[in-house]
């Protein structure tokens, strides 16, 4: 008896084996029709993200190793427009122009939209219109927020000046025509433009600090700054990091308030680099040597993202 025993014993682990083996075909089967699924309807996405933005990358790339100029033959050159680029000084002008904007545009909007966050997230009347006000400027295109600029900056007839008239400063500024003036300038009109946005991003990370944790610290004793310093600011510091990198590449990608209220002047002096790339692919009609610009502003911005990363992964 015990080998007819053992004999079915085997023939129940064998069925057993099979049915498993089906269930596992079948489970892959489901997970296969699953992936095909969510491909299928992430295909859309993925061809106009192609064409749209992997395209034009690769294609800009090429163009960077030709001399071409629009309606003429394309002749390669290899990296020979990188190394022109490269001893170009209007390059490098522009470039430490940009990088000069970014440094002092992305900390004061930084800091400047945690404060109207602040603001906003108080618990008193008329936060709502606040939000609203500070918002809506974000909305207008840049050649609207240049125009009302220009207009406040006006030496005789702005805004500004009859301000400073109203308490004691009489002499005319020309704010558009001195180098650091027309800087704050540009500084001001981006603030403005901008901040709104950086503003909405803070509140909603403050939104989600538990009021549980400032009613511990205040019984513990802690002040405002103490709440501000200890609880506020590391919970924000996801938040921090993103608007950091999204204002560094927006502020390195300045070109409308440079362009529309300066013209990149008093001489050259408030040219960026986007400002220089445009005048050389569409003015000067050479579009290999704007798009190897392009590729370079392009891996200075993925530095500075880098660099800014590593900081803060520091701190930690």
């Amino acid at each position: 008896m015990e080998p007819v025993s053992i004999v079915n014993e085997n023939k129940k682990q064998q069925k057993k084996r099979k049915a498993n083996k089906v269930i596992g075909l079948l489970s892959n089967k489901k997970k296969l029709s699953l992936n095909l699924f969510a491909w299928l309807f992430l295909s859309p996405y993925l061809l106009f993200y192609s064409w749209f933005m992997l395209y034009p990358i690769v294609k800009g790339f090429i163009i960077s190793l030709y001399e071409w100029s629009i309606g003429n033959e394309r002749t390669f050159v290899g990296f020979g427009n990188y190394k022109s680029i490269f001893q170009d000084s209007f390059f490098w002008e522009a470039l430490s122009n940009t990088v000069y904007f970014v440094v002092i545009s992305t900390p004061t909007l930084v800091i400047t939209g945690i404060l109207l966050a602040l603001i906003v997230n108080a618990k008193l009347k008329g936060t709502g219109f606040l939000r609203s006000a500070f918002f809506l400027p974000h909305i207008l295109s840049i050649s609207v927020i240049s125009s009302i600029w220009v207009f406040v900056l006006q030496p005789y007839t702005g805004l500004m000046n009859a301000v400073l008239k109203s308490i004691g400063i009489t002499t005319e500024i020309f704010w558009l025509d001195s180098e650091n003036l027309a800087w704050l300038s540009i500084l001001l009109a981006t603030i403005w433009w901008t901040v709104g946005f950086n503003m909405v991003l803070f509140l909603a990370g403050l939104q989600e600090i538990p009021d549980d944790y400032y009613e511990a610290a205040r019984i513990d004793g802690a002040n405002s700054w103490h709440c501000f310093r200890f609880i506020t600011l590391p919970l924000l510091k996801g938040v921090i990091l993103l608007v950091v990198v999204l204002q560094s590449i927006a502020s390195f990608k300045l070109f409308g308030q440079s362009y529309l209220m300066t013209n990149g002047g008093p001489g050259t002096s408030t040219r960026t680099l986007v400002q220089y790339i445009y005048e050389t692919g569409f003015r000067s009609n050479e579009m290999g040597v704007a798009s190897a610009m392009s590729y370079v502003l392009f891996l200075v911005m993925i530095l500075f993202a880098i660099v800014q990363f590593k900081f803060m992964s520091k701190k930690d």
